[in-house]
């Protein structure tokens, strides 16, 4: 398909004075500009927002590596006979349920 011809943008106007009617179109057009320049301004300041913040990191692997076991120190071996955290009891909040619960 090429670029509409004479008569087929005719039609189409005449379409779009049919549906909206003619004391409408000024106002129809209005609101058309001024969204089409409240969205060139939004995509200048989105280039600008880009433009400032440099240029994108690069994306994080997600394949796992494998990881070399770690050398221990001597601070690493006293802290390794230590007693581990307690952990805290995890508190419920009212009105959920568990599925212990039921």
């Amino acid at each position: 398909m090429g670029r509409p011809g004479t008569w087929q943008i005719v039609v189409l106007l005449l379409i779009i004075v049919l549906l909206f009617g003619a004391p409408k179109l000024p106002e129809l057009a209005r609101s058309v500009g001024q969204s089409l320049r409240i969205l060139k301004a939004e995509t200048k300041q989105l280039v600008k927002d880009e433009d400032q913040d440099g240029p994108p990191a690069e994306p994080v692997a997600t394949t796992p590596t494998a990881k070399k076991p770690a050398a221990k120190t001597p601070a690493a071996k006293k802290s390794a006979g230590a007693k581990p955290p307690a952990k805290k009891a995890a508190t419920k909040k009212p009105g959920t349920k568990k599925a212990s619960d039921k």
